[in-house]
């Protein structure tokens, strides 16, 4: 195989591998392994659980050595020797797939259909772990050895509060360098600050709302069964806003996505807000109705946000719980790398805090940064620029990857540049060919950092 530059690289990925990759993905999907309640050696849910054990019994097979947290927050797995280690990081549990009636085929099933893969995790994060894993396989294979250890590391718990990963760096070994595959191609040096906290103000007895959703996805749907249920529509319909009418109530609709990208989503949530506070004006709502609206930037709460290194700040209120007693509202923000973390929250108290509304916290991820002129950046941008010819620079990004989590690691793909972005959304599917371009990448980055070639 050659670059188009002329260098000769060793085509590791065979077609076995190509094709055991898809079983063992199709293995792991069958688990529906998002957040539940907790049980003995389950801290995050046995679908969770036993999604972990899928992958750890995934890797002994391919020969790795294997070690699983007997309380089941992480498991790692990892071949070579040596004290230094180069860690690949992923994590097998996923969101919730919602509503199975709104997806195209099960969302536990997965199916391939003209050289796709459906199902929920194919590509957060069970699809990318699988690539990076038989690539390694594939060294393997092809009777390469290594410098130091690469071990895998599987969190439980990422799309959540990332207590699984946090046990594992309490109680293992750091890493030397590493990467996530975890995001996209080609490589996420920085990563913007991570916060997520509640807004909570005075109850109602006008109406309620449990629109519980998670943090990191812009919410698509929002039931509301309530009072004045004709004047709420009227509002929706005066606002041109979609909805679906139900037996009891109605459905506002929206469009999907991750939370890092909320200004490209359409929050559902947001528009239901904006339509009771418009029929019960002056009441809990009114951050949202008067303030907020559907801005996903944070300017019309807090003004232009933004730096030259990672772009503007986004803001996603994605769930919402109204009682007589309290209202609760959900706020992620993705913040920019160089803004100031403490003056960006006490801005953030004093603007909620003119429409009722405190401030309570709830996680926080610190920015990730990784210089552009690394050995680490500068060896996996020539890798993927040599295997693709594709000559897009290294980027930032507003999601959060375990990279953040380590020392001397960056997110390095999945996801190729043009490749839809299914991750949080019905539906999610990944290209078969695109998995394979990825599993070519992830061999020649292991290959050329840690592998005895020549």
């Amino acid at each position: 195989m050659k670059d188009k530059g002329g260098l000769v690289m060793k085509t590791y990925i065979t077609k076995q591998h190509q094709a055991d990759a898809v079983k063992a993905l199709e293995r792991l999907v069958k688990h529906p392994s998002y957040l539940a309640t907790a049980a003995p050696g389950a801290p995050f849910g046995v679908g969770v659980r036993a999604a972990l054990d899928e992958m750890m019994a995934l890797c002994d097979e391919l020969g790795f050595k294997t070690y699983t947290d007997p309380d089941g927050n992480y498991g790692y797995a990892e071949v070579g020797e040596g004290d230094d280690i180069f860690g690949i990081l992923g994590h097998v549990d996923v969101v919730p797939a919602g509503d199975a009636a709104d997806w195209a085929t099960d969302p536990y099933q997965a199916v391939i259909k003209d050289g796709v893969i459906h199902g929920r995790g194919v590509q957060d994060d069970k699809g990318p772990s699988v690539a990076a894993l038989f690539a390694v396989k594939a060294l393997m294979d092809a009777g390469v050895t290594f410098k130091e250890r690469v071990r895998f590391i599987f969190g439980t718990d990422e799309e959540n509060l990332w207590r699984g990963i946090a046990v594992y760096t309490e109680k293992e070994a750091q890493i030397t360098h590493g990467i996530a595959p975890d995001s996209e191609f080609p490589v996420t040096y920085a990563e913007k600050g991570l916060q997520q906290a509640y807004l909570i103000g005075p109850g109602t007895s006008d109406f309620s709302l449990d629109l519980d959703q998670p943090f990191n996805a812009v919410p698509a749907k929002a039931a509301y069964d309530g009072p004045k249920l004709a004047e709420v529509t009227q509002a929706l319909d005066d606002f041109g806003f979609a909805y679906e009418t139900t037996d009891t109530g109605i459905v506002v609709t929206g469009k999907a996505i991750h939370a890092m990208l909320a200004p490209e989503g359409t929050n559902a949530v947001l528009r239901l807000a904006m339509a009771l506070d418009k029929v019960f004006p002056d009441g809990p709502l009114s951050l949202i109705g008067q303030c907020v609206k559907e801005d996903a930037t944070g300017a019309n709460l807090l003004g232009d946000i933004s730096d030259e290194a990672s772009g503007h700040l986004t803001i996603n209120l994605s769930g919402i719980k109204v009682t007589p007693e309290e209202t609760r509202i959900q706020l992620d923000m993705r913040v920019p790398v160089t803004v100031n973390h403490k003056a960006l929250l006490t801005q953030l108290q004093e603007a909620v805090g003119k429409y009722g509304l405190r401030y309570e916290d709830f996680d926080y991820l610190a920015p990730l940064y990784v210089p552009r002129d690394s050995a680490l950046v500068e060896t996996l941008m020539g890798v993927y620029q040599d295997v693709t010819g594709d000559q897009t620079p290294p980027q930032v990004s507003g999601g959060a990857t375990y990279a953040r989590t380590m020392h001397q690691c960056v997110a390095f793909g999945a996801m190729l540049p043009g490749v839809p972005d299914y991750m949080h959304q019905v539906d999610e599917q990944w290209e078969l060919a695109k998995m394979y371009e990825a599993m070519t990448i992830y061999a020649e980055a292991v290959a050329r950092i840690v592998g005895n070639v020549e």
